[in-house]
């Protein structure tokens, strides 16, 4: 029985990611709706970093209790689908709704969970992505997509109004290159700590650091800065 649970400890944390996620799609089509003080996306946007937090812990749970599986590897994956393209592409499409003027605008955003849905089948047949990855990972790509939600929120319907067509081929350029980033095979570190030395996680820490300073002096913005060095 010991082992049986054990067994399911990071299965279950990867349904909270999935549950996260899932209630993280329901809020973005409550986008402007104030609900228990906070808006529709601003509960979108914890929704998901929730999500990253549960992802994370899956991870470091089946490697500190030694409890991986097949089942763990596809759950994971279903999860990550979910909370980090589903659910930011919908945030996406309701903003877009709301201060796009062209009717297909927010459809471009459903090229994020199908790239997402490429990217983790590719991640799940190649072996070699222990240490570093293959293009974007998925959930870095919802933090981008939090960040640059924020920045449409704060900037962008203002600009739009007076640059409709520009805007709109900005923006969709800008979701289909992101998306595209998932799906090529450019190396970048993981980051994923497999130990506290600051030698072998140099870059890590150097983004985490670069994260609290743009999220501190820029707020929520600050994400979409963060995954923008990342990539660079």
């Amino acid at each position: 029985m010991f082992r049986t649970i054990k067994n399911s400890i990071p299965n279950t944390i990867a349904c909270h990611n999935l549950i996260s996620g899932a209630i993280a799609c329901v809020m973005a089509f409550h986008y402007n709706e104030t609900i228990a003080g906070l808006s529709g996306y601003e509960w979108a946007f914890i929704c998901i970093g929730a999500a990253a937090i549960f992802d994370f812990c899956d991870g470091a749970s089946a490697r500190l209790l030694h409890a991986y599986s097949d089942l763990g590897k596809e759950l994971d994956s279903l999860a990550d689908l979910v909370s980090f393209g589903v659910a930011p592409a919908m945030l996406l499409y309701n903003i877009l709704l709301v201060w796009s003027q062209s009717w297909w605008i927010p459809y471009v955003s459903l090229i994020i969970p199908v790239m997402g849905a490429l990217r983790l089948a590719k991640f799940n047949l190649d072996d070699s992505q222990s240490t570093t990855f293959k293009g974007l990972p998925i959930p870095a790509n919802a933090i981008f997509w939090i960040g640059a939600t924020a920045w449409m929120q704060s900037h962008a319907r203002e600009w739009m109004a007076s640059h409709l067509y520009l805007g709109n081929a900005i923006i969709s350029v800008a979701i289909i290159a992101v998306a595209l980033m998932m799906v090529t095979d450019m190396r970048m570190f993981s980051l994923k700590l497999k130990n506290f030395r600051i030698g072998e996680n140099f870059e890590r820490y150097l983004l985490l650091i670069a994260a609290v300073l743009f999220v501190g002096v820029f707020g929520v913005e600050g994400f979409a800065y963060t995954i923008i060095l990342y990539f660079i």
